[in-house]
């Protein structure tokens, strides 16, 4: 996890007019060899927004030909990934067969239950080419009765996902209901995930959850008289009623929900009870989960300074 500078909600309320924002979370940038990554979910002071447990904004990055994604088969257990592309492409493999290229404005939930491993890689084409990658990366906690759902693997292209134009700013729903469309992507609880691009000068309410996030992809945006900048996350609560502004051309997303309780986080593996995390980091090292067929010769280990 990547140090993160926090700022605590008693130090938000000496703010004029900071009210429903609880946190300011400012990621720090973790450069991963020519790729910048910058987690904003979890951190010390903010585990979780909603079932919302992991929030990774990777990019934006520019790779020449014969360089870009690479990441080997891992597992995850008891949990639910979304992945979300502003530009550039990632190839999903799983251990159940799945192979699917995800490219902007698609969706890709992978409903990891009993165990799961995948691998998100490139397609030669792409990594043959100069090639650019920007994109989230969430993780969803699944309720207790769901953890250890059968594994499963779902794609939904850009087309199938509800747009909207509210006050001259184009939306998108991409999990839940939010000014007045649902999405088709599977929930198991109470979810929100949208993202807007708001010129500099206009304004959005925002949809009501009992947790929220606002998360500034490019840009930044004022809430009230808090000020939200670039990539960094500002954390509500319920308040009703209320409306962002862009203090400058900006992309956001806007994730929240019902929170689902605490969860045991060990770095891919995620589960209410701490006897199932270490029952996974066994099967891990053990190699008895699935593994993914096609590219089942590598893999990332269970990182040994993990306790």
């Amino acid at each position: 996890m990547s140090n993160l500078q926090q700022t605590t909600a008693s130090q938000c309320d000496i703010h004029k007019g900071c009210g429903a924002v609880q946190q300011i979370i400012h990621p720090k940038d973790k450069d991963l060899g020519g790729f910048s990554v910058r987690r904003a979910l979890p951190n010390q002071q903010v585990r979780q927004v909603g079932p919302w447990i992991f929030f990774d904004h990777m990019g934006p990055a520019t790779f020449a030909a014969g360089t870009g994604i690479n990441v080997r088969p891992h597992p995850h257990i008891n949990i639910a990934t979304v992945t979300y592309l502003f530009h550039g492409e990632i190839l999903h493999r799983d251990s159940i067969g799945s192979v699917q290229a995800i490219r902007p404005g698609d969706i890709n939930l992978m409903v990891t239950g009993s165990g799961m491993v995948h691998s998100e890689r490139e397609r030669a084409e792409v990594h043959n080419s100069a090639h650019q990658l920007n994109g989230l990366q969430l993780w969803l906690a699944l309720p207790e009765q769901d953890e250890e759902t059968a594994p499963a693997f779902y794609h939904y292209p850009a087309a199938t996902l509800p747009q909207r134009v509210l006050d001259g700013v184009p939306l998108r729903v991409m999990i839940g209901s939010a000014y007045g469309v649902t999405s088709p992507v599977k929930t198991f609880s109470s979810t929100l995930y949208v993202e807007a691009q708001l010129q500099q000068g206009q304004s959005l309410p925002l949809p009501e959850a009992s947790e929220r996030g606002l998360y500034v992809v490019n840009g930044e945006v004022s809430l009230k008289d808090t000020v939200i900048a670039e990539h960094d996350m500002a954390v509500l609560d319920a308040t009703p009623n209320l409306r962002l502004t862009a203090t400058r051309d900006s992309q956001i997303a806007i994730i929240g929900g019902d929170p689902l309780g605490h969860r045991y986080i060990d770095w891919n593996f995620v589960s209410s009870r701490q006897e199932r995390i270490e029952q996974a980091k066994q099967q891990w090292r053990e190699m008895t989960l699935p593994l993914i067929p096609g590219d089942d010769k590598e893999f990332i280990p269970y990182p040994t300074l993990t306790k």
